[in-house]
């Protein structure tokens, strides 16, 4: 009853039923995949599954045809990140947010195009919606790395300096940072290997991951992101 009562207060919030909907997607994209290749017997559960991956997919598009001013809010409150103390964070943070703002609407044109609502060509709006997802993606994944190292570095700070060591609290706190960034970290990665492959021909190893690999790899990012955002309270902002 606790579980089932948590999973329904998790599903009256969009960023909850984001996060479901799109690691569903994902596992089904995973376990079609991998019937599809590896079990000709039951190929035809694994179109479907395939098939149910894809609308979801389209539902979470959708859906994201509605978050642009919450992210031009959350943009605006963070400024230039005059509250950050590194300029390096602050300049990464700045450059994330311009892309996921820029993201939106470039993402919205494709889908209009598809859907026959603009007559204009939808391939190269979802290349340049993909590219500024991967930005974001690899401008996360450094401030990430940033944040790991610096938070490593106040852990080992040199033992005979006494008045510089960590009360027990505040190192257990920053040992919580540092596992939170990792993750997070671990999340952008996955993301970004996908992110690559739905760019254009040609683009490292774009268009080269069988559809297993993508589903595997959107099931960890998603699961991590979940993970982190029960631990955050729910206020994790959901990846596309």
């Amino acid at each position: 009853m606790v579980a089932m009562s948590g999973l329904a207060s998790a599903l009256e919030s969009y960023r909850g039923r984001d996060r479901l909907i799109r690691t569903l997607g994902y596992c089904c994209q995973l376990v079609g995949g991998v019937l599809v290749e590896q079990c000709p017997a039951r190929s035809e559960v694994g179109t479907r599954l395939l098939a149910l991956s894809s609308q979801l997919s389209h539902c979470r598009t959708v859906l994201r045809l509605f978050d642009d001013v919450a992210m031009f809010v959350y943009t605006k409150q963070y400024g230039l990140g005059a509250e950050e103390e590194a300029i390096f964070v602050r300049c990464v943070t700045v450059l994330g947010n311009l892309a996921d703002q820029l993201y939106y609407p470039c993402e919205h044109v494709a889908w209009a195009a598809d859907a026959k609502i603009l007559h204009v060509e939808s391939a190269p709006w979802w290349a340049l919606s993909t590219a500024l997802w991967g930005l974001s993606l690899l401008l996360g994944i450094a401030r990430s790395l940033w944040m790991v190292l610096k938070l490593r570095q106040r852990l080992r700070s040199p033992p005979a300096a006494l008045t510089s060591r960590l009360p027990q609290g505040k190192r257990r706190a920053v040992e919580a940072q540092i596992r939170s960034e990792a993750l997070t970290l671990l999340s952008n990665v996955a993301d970004l290997a996908n992110a690559v492959h739905w760019l254009p021909p040609g683009i490292l190893w774009a268009g080269r991951f069988p559809p297993w690999l993508v589903g595997l790899l959107g099931t960890i990012s998603s699961l991590l992101s979940t993970y982190q955002a029960v631990g955050a309270g729910g206020q994790a902002y959901a990846a596309p």
